[in-house]
């Protein structure tokens, strides 16, 4: 399933998201290896520090990670970008710094040294500062246009899900001549707390990834794609095929896979391809252009949704032997168990529809 994200024709849609597993040429190149479309470094900043451990907590649902930047000093870059580049593929320069200036001279070096685009990390959830520039319309105006014209190679923001006006946010950095943006960055986070020893899983905020914030990823993507017309890459959470459609669907050319590479090696990246190119052939869906935004079609305001009477019904099947989901579920006791069935009381059902997603069969669905 091919695409054109940023300009770019990529062999398929599924690109490596910045991280520490992209820490040099060699993590970049296992990337494209594995069959990414492309392969994003992870960020590069002018003035590089010694890195604190333990940095990434894992609770087998999200991730947390505090490892900020790249440790390869920028001119080390010109020889990592080699190796990166020696056998093919499209590489992507993430960078980030707080002032245009400096954001500047990092995107010049990173398209002297052979990047094929530029990804501007704007924003950082162990700290504030990047956060509060993440949110200002006008300050990503600036730092983005102050890249955009100074390099010839493509330019996408990354937008952080903690700023809540992400579409105006959008708007400013498309304006500022971005040829699209991706969303979203991690959440800041505290994973957890060990209650044995009062300690948290790691002593810092940090920023949180993996398949529990894939709900904010795609309403970001939606929420762009709705708000205005630029490319869109939607990170947060991809895991699998499905996840890399339900984006597209929603609006984006291309997704970003970054924890389920780290938590499972960089053939995550190769079963997705894998899978996605069976499920495309399978649809007759050759290019991305095919689906992408199909599900905004069906995406409603608030005061649009239905407020009709309606109640759930039950189908033929039989429940799962000693199930209760639905009738434990049920805010209105409209559920009630009958032999090896269960039974809806149409006058007390809301309509809610919780029971419909609860089932594992599937045997309880809306009537309208």
């Amino acid at each position: 399933m091919k695409t054109v994200f940023l300009g770019l024709e990529m062999k398929n849609p599924i690109i490596v998201a910045a991280g520490p597993w992209n820490r040099d040429g060699r993590g970049v190149r296992k990337g494209i290896d594995a069959g990414a479309g492309a392969v994003v470094t992870e960020t590069i900043v002018s003035d590089t520090f010694l890195d604190v451990r333990p940095r990434i907590a894992y609770d087998n649902y999200g991730a947390q990670n505090i490892r900020m930047y790249s440790d390869v000093q920028v001119e080390g870059w010109e020889r990592e970008m080699e190796v990166a580049k020696s056998g093919g593929g499209i590489v992507i320069a993430s960078i980030s710094a707080h002032t245009p200036s400096e954001l500047t001279y990092l995107a010049i070096k990173m398209e002297k040294f052979g990047a094929d685009a530029i990804e501007l990390s704007l924003s950082n959830p162990m700290g504030e500062a990047l956060e509060v520039m993440a949110s200002d319309p006008a300050v990503m105006y600036e730092m983005t246009n102050a890249v955009v014209t100074n390099v010839r190679i493509p330019v996408m923001v990354k937008l952080s899900q903690n700023a809540t006006n992400i579409s105006s946010v959008a708007k400013a950095v498309k304006k500022a001549g971005a040829t699209g943006v991706s969303a979203i960055n991690s959440v800041r986070c505290i994973l957890g707390v060990n209650i044995e020893t009062g300690a948290p899983m790691l002593p810092t905020y940090g920023g949180y990834s993996g398949a529990p914030i894939r709900p904010l990823g795609l309403a970001s993507v939606a929420t762009v794609a709705q708000s205005v017309d630029i490319p869109i890459c939607g990170i947060g959470g991809v895991e699998n095929y499905r996840h890399a459609v339900e984006y597209i669907m929603l609006g984006a050319s291309a997704v970003q896979v970054g924890t389920a590479v780290m938590v499972n090696g960089f053939s995550k990246v190769t079963e997705i391809v894998r899978d996605l190119d069976q499920w495309s052939a399978e649809k007759g869906v050759a290019n991305v252009s095919g689906i992408r935004g199909r599900a905004l079609e069906h995406m409603k305001s608030f005061d649009e949704m239905k407020i009709e009477p309606v109640t759930s019904k039950t189908n033929g099947e039989n429940c799962e032997e000693g199930c209760e989901r639905c009738v434990k579920a049920c805010v209105y006791d409209a559920i009630e168990r009958k032999g090896i069935d269960v039974e809806v009381i149409k006058d007390r059902c809301s309509g809610c529809g919780l029971c419909t997603f609860i089932c594992p069969i599937g045997k309880l669905c809306l009537s309208w």
